[in-house]
């Protein structure tokens, strides 16, 4: 039985009406390709709607069709609006992951560059034949100056140079901080410098010794590019019989060859330490600074320093020097500010 013209437009009003009402409770793309599927797929509610025209009068068949294609493409419109919105959904208000995108390594934590120079110094003097020793970063003046032939009237013991933690009676010192020899206790104080560690290696073994000892230190410096109030040193001691500044030099400069390179240049400069005699300062040059800076400062140790230790200085001598590593690691790496080391800036550590 032949449908008139009016109600075949009706049956295709009513089901665009559905399929756009269907759509606006869309709300996923799975949903929405589930739309896809009944309203436009291969045997689907349009596909159906085609039969439609077998029950039209042939005259009317070409008015029928025409307002079919115009049902599809405005379901189609509207599905492709949908898709477009949800697609914008899925990229911008949630944390949707498209598993067909690579995957993202996690990113991985790394040592401190200062921590990862450390290892390297402690290997290669390893495979030079020096064990590693370590010792307390607060100290009391017998190790930190006593031991190391410091009087007290050296300005290395002033209260202005040092990190003190405890306080002296005297409010006539600068601050009231604590000064050398006060009250019956022996005062404590942030230690200066890894030398300290010699001291306590050299009270509980005998030589021969031969030990390299990393650790922080403590000193109230200006901060600039290359001083820090807290830093970090490397410490060698070894002590034997007839040890001379011929084995000290020759020592040093098969580090600074072996660490930086055979062409790296270093220079010895003169200099005076109480716990060393004779004494000198370490340069390298620095080729992107175009400039020497201090490595730091070595010496023969001082038979005084034997003598608080116990061993007799007229049967043994050693030798010991003293590095910043910071410096090591700016000349190592080409970095050109001490302070990078610890600003903690991810685009600076990262590099390392």
């Amino acid at each position: 039985m032949m449908l008139i013209m009016s109600d075949l437009l009706l049956q295709i009003e009513k089901m665009v009406a559905d399929a756009v009402a269907e759509l606006l409770t869309v709300n996923s793309a799975d949903a929405l390709e589930q739309f896809r599927i009944k309203w436009l797929g291969t045997h689907g509610q349009m596909k159906a709607a085609m039969k439609l025209l077998g029950q039209a009068p042939k005259e009317q068949k070409p008015a029928l069709g025409q307002r079919l294609n115009q049902a599809k493409e405005q379901i189609t419109a509207e599905f492709e609006r949908k898709q477009g919105a949800i697609s914008a959904d899925l990229t911008q208000a949630h944390d949707y992951v498209d598993v067909t995108e690579p995957g993202l390594r996690p990113r991985l934590g790394n040592r401190h560059i200062l921590m990862k120079v450390v290892d390297e110094l402690t290997e290669l003097f390893g495979r030079m034949g020096f064990s590693v020793a370590a010792g307390p970063e607060v100290e009391d003046e017998f190790h930190n100056f006593i031991a190391l032939n410091i009087p007290e009237s050296h300005p290395a013991r002033d209260p202005l140079d040092n990190f003190y933690l405890e306080k002296w009676n005297d409010p006539s010192l600068v601050g009231g901080m604590a000064a050398p020899s006060a009250g019956p206790q022996p005062l404590r104080l942030l230690r200066t410098q890894t030398s300290t560690v010699q001291i306590r290696v050299m009270e509980q073994q005998k030589p021969p010794i031969r030990v390299v000892i990393p650790g922080r230190v403590y000193r109230p410096d200006t901060h600039d590019a290359t001083h820090l109030s807290m830093f970090h040193q490397l410490e060698a001691l070894a002590v034997d019989k007839d040890l001379t500044m011929v084995d000290l030099k020759s020592a040093i400069m098969q580090f600074i060859h072996a660490y930086f390179g055979p062409e790296t240049r270093a220079r010895f400069r003169p200099s005076f330490f109480p716990f060393t005699e004779p004494s000198a300062e370490v340069d390298v040059w620095f080729e992107d600074r175009q400039r020497w800076i201090e490595l730091g400062g070595c010496g023969m140790v001082h038979p005084n320093v034997f003598k608080a230790c116990g061993i007799d200085p007229e049967q043994y001598t050693g030798w010991a020097f003293g590095f910043g590593i910071e410096r090591i690691a700016m000349r190592k790496y080409g970095i050109d500010d001490i302070r990078h080391f610890v600003e903690n800036d991810v685009r600076f550590l990262s590099q390392f």
